[in-house]
């Protein structure tokens, strides 16, 4: 039997229409919907499904709109008997990844990544923080040119992808800089990336304090599966340290490769993206290649899923 880890996607995997089949063809899709609908006092899913794009991409509703989605597509496929031996979310996903190991009820994690959403999207001035994903240098090349370039004011690496995929996040001007002093040091490419702000950098840790106050408000179980926190890049294993992770990693770098390698080494061989986009299951591919990648994002994704497992079961 595979050894099989759930993968959930974060903010820019978005897209209209999102979740909208599995809705129709599943009860289970549809309940959650209604349940973050009823939990938000909104129509979530109508723009899940209808758009429009400019409000699904804020990142107030683009947070609880993944979130949503991608737990609707779990429930589906849950329904087909599939158990997860770990479980792990880049960024916002951590929290999709919580919700399955039964650590958040439902409800709490929609309004509480809203929350989050308002938090990171108000911690710095529109304009004054971005990100960018330098592509071609190892870690401890673009770590030294973000030293280089904070001179020009805060920038740090905020995602660690996959190798040769690492994401700077900070000030406009010093981003900027850094992503000169990259292409100058054979950076292959460095592409700006359409965000409201420099998340998982430390100007948002004014957005962390915030979040630590909703955090104290929301009951919290030890989770029942074994999720990989992108902070640590290991196993949490009770809820009082999912609190302290969750408040971190708004600030902190997303250990990701590191949290792939971890579950790599324990075993895990089939991955299943669950939610919407594919982003995740690219950098796995490029960590390993030999792991075998699959993903749910509609019907027939969820199709060839099933039989992919069915395959080797």
């Amino acid at each position: 039997m595979p050894k099989i880890g759930l993968l959930f996607p974060g903010q820019g995997a978005q897209y209209v229409g999102m979740g909208q089949d599995l809705a129709q063809e599943y009860p289970a899709a549809r309940r959650v919907f209604s349940a973050a609908d009823e939990a938000l006092g909104f129509p979530l899913s109508e723009m899940c499904f209808n758009g429009p794009e400019d409000e699904l991409t804020l990142t107030v509703n683009t947070q609880p709109a993944i979130l949503a989605t991608s737990l609707a597509c779990w429930e589906v496929l849950k329904g087909y008997g599939i158990e997860p031996a770990a479980a792990a979310g880049l960024s916002l996903g951590e929290y999709s990844a919580l919700v399955v190991a039964g650590t958040f009820e439902f409800a709490e994690a929609v309004r509480l990544v809203r929350k989050r959403g308002e938090f990171m999207e108000n911690a710095v001035p529109a304009g004054r923080g971005t990100m960018a994903a330098v592509l071609g240098l190892d870690r401890g090349e673009v770590e030294e040119i973000c030293r280089a370039a904070s001179a020009k004011g805060v920038v740090e690496p905020a995602n660690y992808n996959c190798p040769g995929q690492i994401v700077i996040a900070g000030e406009t001007e010093a981003v900027a800089e850094a992503g000169q002093l990259a292409l100058a040091r054979g950076a292959k490419k460095v592409i700006p990336l359409k965000v409201s702000g420099p998340f998982h950098s430390r100007l948002l840790l004014p957005a962390g304090e915030q979040l630590a106050g909703e955090l104290a408000r929301v009951r919290l179980s030890d989770p029942n599966l074994p999720v990989v926190a992108n902070v640590t890049a290991d196993y949490v294993r009770s809820k009082e340290e999912v609190k302290d992770l969750l408040v971190q990693q708004v600030s902190r770098p997303v250990l990701w490769e590191d949290s792939i390698q971890r579950m790599l080494a324990d075993g895990i061989d089939t991955f299943i993206e669950i939610g919407p986009g594919r982003a995740l299951s690219g950098f796995v591919k490029k960590i390993d290649r030999k792991a075998r990648c699959l993903q749910v994002s509609d019907v027939a994704s969820l199709q060839n899923t099933l039989a992919e497992l069915e395959g080797v079961g």
